[in-house]
């Protein structure tokens, strides 16, 4: 998964980095095409046009019927039915394909998140890094023990990031907690390192640039942790660390003067792009 995730990240580092000083949607707009033409297709590769076909002519003549019989109550009626019957057909015909559309968006959505949903963190700006701790005996996570001694875990950071406190033991959430703020503009490595020899790094960018942001570095046997953020290499299962988070602040895309999610703003244009697209694309839907 690890492996996946690298390759993935990696290519969208790749495809996004001419956009990284521009307003969201100048790269909004290009890639909801590409995911747009990439979904329809996927759609017309796994549905059964023709059948899609003929339930929506079977729908039309239903609406005409309705529309030509309008004096005529049982006609209407049977209509209606007929027209109903021939909807539920049409959402289990796209059922399957709507199922094979949610690899795509396992992929694309968290990556995009990562560089859309958060906001960078301004020189000065401070934030808080959290480690949760895993048991050091069984090395799995449990109930957290309100007397488990301080962990000798040690925080060091590179030059350009001040750290403002001393790293704080939360017994009953079983954390350290860290304040901390970039001094100035750049991307950075935090090192984390335990007595035993353990070491992993947590990213941190300070920028307000359309760049790669990773609030949440997760366990290696965190499967689900691992497809919901992907942005970094997780840390080893053999460690000491179940979990690394760095907050940054939420971020809003401008569509047209509108301030809303990133994420809405991309759907809203994929589905002006399908149906744009569909015709020219020969896609049934």
């Amino acid at each position: 998964m690890a492996a996946l995730n690298r390759f993935f990240t990696a290519i969208f580092d790749l495809l996004l980095r001419p956009f990284e000083g521009l307003s969201p949607l100048w790269s909004l707009v290009p890639l909801g095409v590409v995911f747009t033409v990439f979904a329809l297709y996927v759609f017309k590769w796994t549905s059964n046009q023709k059948a899609l076909d003929r339930v929506k002519r079977r729908i039309h003549a239903g609406i005409f019927e309705i529309r030509l019989f309008n004096d005529d109550l049982r006609s209407i009626a049977r209509s209606q039915f007929d027209v109903m019957g021939q909807v539920v057909k049409q959402l289990a015909l796209t059922l399957v394909p709507l199922l094979w559309m949610l690899i795509p968006f396992a992929i694309v959505i968290p990556q995009l998140q990562f560089r859309y949903g958060y906001s960078g963190l301004q020189p000065g700006e401070s934030t808080l890094l959290e480690v949760t701790m895993r048991d050091e005996a069984a090395g799995d996570r449990k109930a957290p023990d309100p007397n488990r001694a301080k962990p000798s875990l040690r925080l060091e950071t590179p030059a350009g990031v001040e750290v403002q406190t001393e790293g704080l033991w939360i017994p009953l959430e079983n954390e350290m907690v860290w304040r901390l703020a970039g001094r100035e503009p750049g991307s950075y490595q935090l090192r984390l390192i335990d007595e035993s020899g353990f070491e992993t790094t947590k990213s941190l960018v300070v920028s307000d640039r359309v760049v790669r942001r990773s609030p949440i570095k997760v366990n290696s046997g965190d499967w689900l942790g691992q497809i919901a953020y992907p942005a970094e290499t997780p840390v080893p299962a053999a460690g000491p660390i179940e979990k690394i988070e760095l907050a940054y602040p939420e971020a809003d895309v401008n569509l047209l003067g509108w301030k809303t999610h990133w994420l809405i703003a991309f759907v809203l244009l994929t589905i002006v792009f399908a149906f744009a697209l569909r015709g020219p694309l020969g896609v049934t839907f």
